[in-house]
């Protein structure tokens, strides 16, 4: 799922005005009393339901709801639609936007701090910090954050694994174990898209089992040279290399939910994933615990990787219009909210200590690990899935991660040069 793109640098600003000019405006410029326009790619499934379900919210509280899907590239055609509205000063009132491209926008003074519905609801109490940190810029609340999705996450055919003499493989060396297993039993062990996205998803995976949260946080957080190219580094890639055989010869370019279709058919036996590829398993019949396993990726029991929706604010001169900014804000951290929209889209909800009843086994020990982490300082943002680091190095590390994926004659220290170079993009 890969990230959506920044807003961009002054640069190509010039560029972009000329084709917000040359396109027909997508929607009116005048915003009606009480109207707010939200723009999303939610537009399948249950994410179509969830934005439903907030959409009720807010025209119960009187107000217009206009709805602004755009479908496509994991938000990339939504933020090019964004960015020709901005620069053509018709912003819509909100947006779909995640990770530091939140803060790309707030520093171009387009985005409305929230800041009185935070501290009226107690925002910095009900969030981890690891997360209301990205909703903030220079201290102020610039966007509420949606839900949460994990992204370390190992999931398995329990009948698979039983066939072979496998067990759920909590470390490195048992899953290592497992793979040759299954390997024997003549089913793919490790079921893979061979896209980038999916290769950084795996890398990002063995770098938290690894090196631990506080080497992956230097690392693929900060970007700190002497991480990326140290001995932690080195081990993780040699790790990383030594899944490739487990995978399958047809694994290039297959879509993830193919790969996760292997694991459901019997044709593969485990696949490292985020938890959306969940709702492939439900869609299909499989209850969790019974005909599948879901578990944290090896060695990341202790840590979390999280994917978080937010949708940002844009300054509004109309008084109805802000009043139902403010009133959006307040509903998507509303516990009816919260937990309606991730029992849709298969996520947690990202407000602390919500009652998980209705959840499924998966999500209840996705949501007490996300509290257990955010307590113990373990709760990571996921540089695969756009929330740890700006997109033009997010780029170009995945790039060195696929490339070395991909080429057997690449060693670990030529890969770790490459990692410190692609770094410092900007």
């Amino acid at each position: 799922m890969p990230a959506a793109l920044p807003l961009p640098c002054r640069r190509q600003r010039l560029a972009l005005t000329a084709l917000a000019l040359a396109m027909p405006l997508l929607a009116p410029t005048a915003a009606q009393a009480g109207e707010i326009e939200v723009l999303h790619w939610w537009t399948s499934g249950g994410e179509a339901k969830a934005a439903q379900a907030l959409k009720a919210s807010l025209q119960a509280k009187g107000h217009q709801w206009k709805d602004f899907a755009v479908a496509g590239g994991g938000g990339d055609a939504a933020m090019t639609v964004l960015k020709s509205r901005v620069v053509s000063g018709n912003a819509p009132a909100a947006a779909q936007i995640k990770g530091p491209s939140l803060q790309d926008w707030a520093r171009e003074g387009v985005l409305a701090p929230v800041d009185d519905v935070a501290k009226a609801e107690q925002w910095d109490a009900l969030l981890p910090k690891a997360v209301s940190d990205i909703m903030k810029y220079k201290g102020s609340y610039i966007a509420v954050p949606v839900n949460v999705h994990r992204v370390n996450w190992l999931w398995a055919n329990t009948e698979v694994l039983k066939k072979a003499g496998a067990k759920l493989p909590g470390t490195w060396d048992e899953f290592f174990t497992a793979a040759e297993a299954l390997k024997k039993a003549g089913v793919v062990p490790l079921a893979h898209g061979g896209q980038p996205w999916q290769d950084f998803t795996t890398f990002e995976a063995v770098a938290l089992g690894v090196g631990g949260a506080e080497f992956y946080r230097k690392a693929l957080v900060q970007l700190d040279p002497a991480a990326l190219k140290g001995p932690t580094m080195d081990k993780v890639l040699a790790t990383f290399k030594r899944l490739k055989p487990y995978t399958d010869k047809n694994a290039a370019g297959r879509d993830w939910n193919l790969a996760t279709a292997m694991v459901i058919k019997g044709e593969a036996g485990m696949q490292i994933m985020g938890d959306w590829a969940k709702g492939e398993f439900v869609a299909a019949g499989k209850q969790p615990g019974k005909d599948f396993a879901c578990a944290p990726a090896p060695d990341t029991a202790k840590a979390f990787t999280f994917n978080v929706d937010s949708f940002a604010m844009f300054k509004l001169k109309n008084e109805a219009g802000v009043k139902a900014q403010k009133d959006l804000a307040s509903a998507i951290l509303s516990p009816a909210f919260q937990e309606t929209f991730s029992l849709n889209k298969g996520s947690i909800p990202v407000r602390l200590n919500l009652p998980m009843d209705k959840f499924d086994a998966c999500a209840r020990q996705s949501s007490a690990d996300f509290v257990a982490t955010a307590k113990a300082g373990t709760l990571v943002p996921s540089i695969a899935h756009g929330m740890a680091v700006p997109a033009a190095a997010e780029g170009a590390i995945k790039d060195v991660v696929s490339q070395f994926w991909n080429t057997d004659a690449m060693t670990p220290a030529q890969a770790m040069d490459r990692l410190v170079a692609a770094a410092k993009a900007r």
